[in-house]
């Protein structure tokens, strides 16, 4: 008879704990995000420009190539490719070994581009980060990556610099990490003042 009361005990204890882990605490979580001031995190951080069509998020790493903007770490995950190809949101990293010739050769070729480009090939710029869609990098990588920027958009240095700290994220909890640059938005900012100074 006990041993009975003992399995009754633990299928209860079970059913309990799926209910708090697979129902209740997901609701919970799903009716905290639908709250007003939770609303951009949880519909994916989507930025959109002027004619409100979406740009990318906020949260996702973006492959940028022109002169005229900064470019971000470097992935190893093409999560968007062609003229017309959308985010699909996987990650992972590359998974090669530090042995591995073909991550090596990888980096060597990010040196010698950084090198051309008179840039200072620090870590955030050569090795691509874990889940390979980080949107962030250093003040320092986005320092050396200034006069590249303000000679493709004949600007001075100093007209964009106030965009750079404005974009700058401090360390998480005032201790963690480095402050870092939020790419896209950056990269956004320098579009709209184009823009604005056009028209003017």
């Amino acid at each position: 008879m006990s041993q009975l009361r003992a399995i009754a005990s633990s299928i209860r204890v079970t059913v309990i704990l799926w209910l708090i882990t697979a129902i209740i605490y997901p609701l919970f979580i799903l009716l905290v995000a639908q709250a007003p001031f939770f609303q951009y995190q949880a519909k994916g951080s989507i930025m959109v420009n002027l004619k409100n069509d979406p740009i990318g998020s906020a949260l996702i790493g973006q492959t940028f190539t022109s002169e005229e903007y900064f470019h971000s770490r470097p992935s190893s995950v093409r999560y968007s490719q062609g003229k017309k190809a959308q985010p699909t949101g996987i990650s992972g990293s590359s998974n090669l070994a530090p042995s591995n010739p073909e991550l090596l050769n990888r980096i060597l070729e990010r040196v010698n581009e950084l090198q051309d480009q008179s840039i200072d090939p620090l870590a955030d710029l050569i090795y691509t980060s874990g889940s390979g869609l980080d949107p962030h990098i250093t003040f320092k990588s986005a320092m050396q990556q200034l006069d590249r920027v303000a000679s493709a958009r004949n600007l001075q240095p100093d007209q964009i610099y106030p965009f750079i700290v404005k974009y700058t994220k401090d360390r998480f909890l005032k201790i963690f990490g480095e402050p870092g640059v939020n790419v896209l938005k950056l990269n956004y900012a320098l579009d709209l003042q184009e823009i604005n100074r056009r028209q003017n």
